[in-house]
């Protein structure tokens, strides 16, 4: 191969992308897939890079790290002196501008309202992504996810690690060898959130950081004053900007069940939870979902499924003959799944998977072994032609699909003030059993005080609304701000 020609002539990347060209893969040099020469090595770009971020791009150093871009550079700063060759942005956009022509792909780890628009700017500049977990903020922003990366033929991976992990690819294995016969039922619970949850907004607002661009931060969404309460971590606590411990959780511990049982759209959905606010999330909550039948497989029925999940320390009971002392809990939580013939129980991302009746079953394995980390396996997918691809893990074909499934938990419980179950039309992302007339409220403030010894509550509650706009603007947001998403392919 001639040295003069350049790195960019095999990267999938700006208009060259629309031609399907991308880097020549290991293998075809006789390389094997785990060695990156420096020819090959992708330009990456970070958004939202303190914290979990940070820890990402570490998994992916081997490329190159090029660009960073986050509103709050006190908390990124680690980040900014562990890649000091990186360009540095407050503002996503301009990078973008600036750097177009340079990046090959993005990996994003913002706040969960802002996932699906920095996501989708650079899937539509042909841009390879990797979304941090959940994947976005609600139902339409996933499926609109779903359909761009399908459209524009980028490599895609949310960033649910387990979904790589030899527990998850044990589990699907065991399932579907009829080790367990038909699963009817799904408990599983995570034991988050150890952030803060069930709260007021501030009343007062602080002076924003000379480090942090509050505006940019809050993106699409309604302003507000800025308070440290909402971030850098406690973002996930408020209905605004994150999902609580149903969305930092369940795309871990529910993807063994999304993927096991073969589950699309539920067909029903019901929520409960403590006090529930109109800014924050509850400090507990459980959601029940129900999945209609799926294809039958050659050694397993999946018939219609029920999956009931709990947090903020609520968990299933303890299912019967389980040793006693033996903890539900692995590493944030766990799954039973109870079958016809026996019962299997795993912890969060499908960790120590092991079956009730003692059993280590030898089923034949279906999945391809990632060898690689989960970052990694997205980098090896980036560098593979769309024609010839082998899907990361958790790409978005999966992970879209699934993360309808999890803020459809959200939907469940904030609509749970309309005391029934919920019908839902998955292919048409609609409630087709809310009344025309029917109206929601939520809590504002609870009024707690101890009156002369006696505890006391005078509850103030947001103006009824109606209930089908409600739910509607929670499936699709509208944007604020001046800020947009591409269109609907």
């Amino acid at each position: 191969m001639s040295s003069k020609i350049s790195r960019r002539k095999f990267i999938h990347a700006g208009a060259t992308a629309a031609a399907g060209l991308t880097v020549i893969p290991s293998k075809v040099l006789g390389k094997s897939m785990g060695y990156t020469a420096p020819s090959d090595k992708l330009n990456i770009a970070g958004v939202g890079v303190g914290g979990r971020g940070f820890s990402v791009l570490r998994h992916m150093e081997s490329q190159n790290i090029v660009a960073l871009a986050d509103v709050d550079w006190k908390y990124s700063k680690p980040t900014f002196d562990y890649f000091p060759k990186a360009k540095r942005y407050y503002d996503y956009r301009k990078m973008y501008d600036d750097m177009g022509k340079t990046i090959d792909a993005v990996m994003v780890a913002t706040s969960d309202h802002t996932h699906a628009i920095i996501a989708a700017d650079a899937i539509t500049m042909n841009k390879h992504v990797y979304v941090e977990k959940p994947l976005t903020h609600s139902v339409y922003e996933s499926r609109l996810l779903t359909n761009l990366a399908k459209k524009y033929k980028v490599a895609t991976q949310m960033g649910n690690g387990g979904a790589s992990s030899p527990g998850l690819r044990q589990i699907i294995d065991w399932i579907w060898d009829g080790q367990i016969g038909e699963v009817r039922k799904v408990e599983a619970f995570t034991d988050r959130p150890f952030w803060p949850q069930g709260l007021s907004r501030p009343s007062e607002a602080e002076r924003i950081p000379q480090t942090m661009d509050w505006n940019l931060f809050i993106g699409p969404a309604h302003r507000r004053s800025y308070h440290s309460i909402y971030t850098p971590w406690n973002w996930r606590g408020w209905w605004d900007f994150g999902t609580g411990a149903l969305g930092d959780m369940a795309c871990h511990i529910l993807f063994p069940v999304f993927r096991a049982l073969n589950l699309r759209y539920p067909s029903k959905v019901q929520g409960s939870s403590t006090m529930l606010m109109s800014e924050s999330c509850p400090t507990a909550q459980m959601i029940k979902y129900v999945f209609p039948p799926r294809d039958n497989m050659p050694k397993v029925v999946m018939p219609e499924v029920e999956i009931n999940w709990y947090d903020g320390g609520l968990t299933p009971f303890r299912p019967k003959g389980m040793i006693n002392g033996k903890a539900l809990n692995v590493e944030g939580g766990g799954v039973i799944f109870y079958g016809s013939k026996d019962t299997l129980i795993c912890g969060s991302s499908g960790a120590e998977p092991y079956l009730l009746s003692g059993r280590t079953p030898s089923s034949p394995k279906t999945q391809r072994e990632v060898t690689l980390s989960h970052q990694m396996d997205w980098v090896r997918a980036c560098h593979q032609s769309p024609d010839n691809r082998v899907e990361a893990a958790s790409d978005f074909s999966i992970a879209g699909p699934m993360n309808e499934m999890v803020v459809m938990g959200v939907l469940a419980v904030r609509l749970q003030g309309l005391n029934h179950e919920l019908a839902w039309d998955g292919e048409n992302m609609k409630f087709t059993n809310i009344p025309a007339d029917a109206t929601i409220s939520t809590v504002v403030k609870d009024g707690f005080k101890i009156s002369e010894g006696h505890p006391t509550f005078d509850k103030i509650w947001t103006e009824p609304e109606n209930a089908q706009l409600f739910a509607q603007e929670l499936i699709k947001h509208t944007y604020h701000n001046d800020w947009k998403l591409p269109d609907m392919p």
